[in-house]
């Protein structure tokens, strides 16, 4: 980290964690991703496993996270904080200490949007001057019923392949960098890739997933919070090389920008071509974004996958998974 003072070491006392020990059968699980789409999917597994750990993506650049980033030199630590909040126990001191991360300030100066979690994670890290050991800390103090992990020690960048950003030559090619300008591009993302290229993978992330009985990738922004784990040298040899079971998570549509117009064969189709030896056993979709079940059944075999078809969706808003619902069919999955 790229603290401005050598950090004063302090002394750690463990925390009790205010949550009971899940049964001793209960699977380990370990979910890749980012933002909103890992948040959907740690809170539907923690109603299965509290042996979970959350690998987070660590490209993001704008907002609160941006700003702190830029500042400080440290981590990201958005998508962090929400992976912690999903974690929170159902309890009242889960539920306060989720209100509290999750609680953006609103004002006219310098801290105008900066969320109390992002902040209260980036003082950890200063105090302790460890990524890892902070967000345990933050983990223990919340309850909350699993683990949080950044996917790589150092802040990466995130650099696209996009076409049809000139529209008098819609077949050019442009590069775009960054994660907000690669998720909000009006191109069509053909590849991505990490800035350093050879980043050096958080060693508990590696050993989490080599030690899973089942990893699960997605669901969420495709090209940006799910697809760069696999670009993490270490980790992705770590993905195809565990005896863990692995399973993908669609999303329910389309994101405009990243993957607009894009099929549910299409997201696996990018996935793949950015990791071709990456085996899967179960890809898991909802009904509505099922339109062509023969030939998304290919496209999964063609990496040892099942298909199950389950609905995830909430039917109040489609575009979202219903926590219950997605807990239930990963339950049927994960046994």
């Amino acid at each position: 980290m790229n603290a401005r003072e050598t950090p004063r070491p302090i002394a750690v006392r463990p925390m009790p964690t205010p949550v009971a020990a899940g049964p001793s059968d209960a699977p380990v699980v370990v979910a890749l991703g980012g933002g909103h789409g890992l948040a959907a999917s740690l809170a539907a597994l923690r109603h299965l496993t509290d042996r979970l750990t959350a690998v987070v993506t660590v490209a993001d650049d704008g907002g609160s996270s941006g700003r702190l980033r830029r500042e400080l030199g440290v981590l990201p630590p958005g998508d962090l904080r929400m992976a912690l909040a999903a974690l929170c126990d159902d309890t009242q001191w889960g539920r306060t200490w989720r209100d509290v991360l999750q609680h953006r300030f609103a004002s006219q100066g310098e801290l105008h949007h900066h969320s109390v979690g992002n902040l209260l994670i980036v003082a950890v890290w200063e105090l302790l001057g460890d990524p890892v050991e902070g967000l345990d800390l933050v983990g223990q103090l919340l309850g909350a019923r699993g683990r949080v992990l950044p996917m790589s020690a150092v802040p990466l960048d995130i650099e696209a392949v996009v076409l049809g950003l000139d529209p008098a030559d819609p077949s050019a090619v442009s590069s775009v960098r960054g994660q907000v300008a690669v998720a909000t591009t009006p191109g069509s993302v053909a590849s991505v890739r990490l800035v350093p290229d050879d980043p050096p993978a958080c060693p508990e992330a590696v050993q989490a997933v080599l030690d899973a009985d089942w990893v699960v990738l997605g669901p969420g922004s495709w090209f940006t919070s799910v697809m760069p784990h696999l670009l993490v040298p270490d980790l992705r040899r770590a993905l195809c090389e565990t005896t863990a079971q692995r399973m993908i998570t669609l999303n329910l549509t389309d994101q405009a920008g990243e993957t607009d117009g894009f099929s549910a064969e299409n997201h696996l189709e990018a996935l793949f071509l950015h990791a071709p030896e990456l085996m899967v056993e179960v890809v898991l979709a909802d009904p509505a974004v099922v339109t062509d079940r023969r030939s998304l059944e290919q496209v999964c075999a063609s990496v040892g996958a099942r298909l199950v078809v389950s609905s995830v969706a909430s039917s109040n808003q489609p575009e979202v998974h219903d926590e219950l619902r997605l807990a239930a069919a990963y339950r049927d999955v994960l046994g």
